[in-house]
């Protein structure tokens, strides 16, 4: 595992993002103290998160289907500032 300070994350995140890219996970430190371990995102994680996406399209092609409320949604807002 790689450690770098806060410091290098903030100036030279593309070098964090070259390791972590790489499959090395990298532990962010602050005045010597961890802070973060930051690690990269597997292949299952990857596809567990298509499954999400799927899913949520579907939740929102629902609403969508739905029909529309009377009121718009200004009407709402000012409603809300009384």
């Amino acid at each position: 595992m790689k450690t770098i300070t806060l410091r290098t994350l903030v100036r030279a995140s593309r070098a964090v993002k070259r390791l972590t890219r790489a499959g090395e996970p990298v532990q962010v430190t602050d005045r010597g103290r961890p802070l973060w371990i930051l690690q990269p995102v597997g292949e299952a994680a990857t596809a567990r998160s298509a499954d999400d996406r799927a899913t949520l399209d579907a939740e929102l092609d629902a609403v969508l289907a739905e029909p529309r409320g009377a009121m718009p949604l200004s009407g709402f807002v000012r409603a809300a500032r009384r």
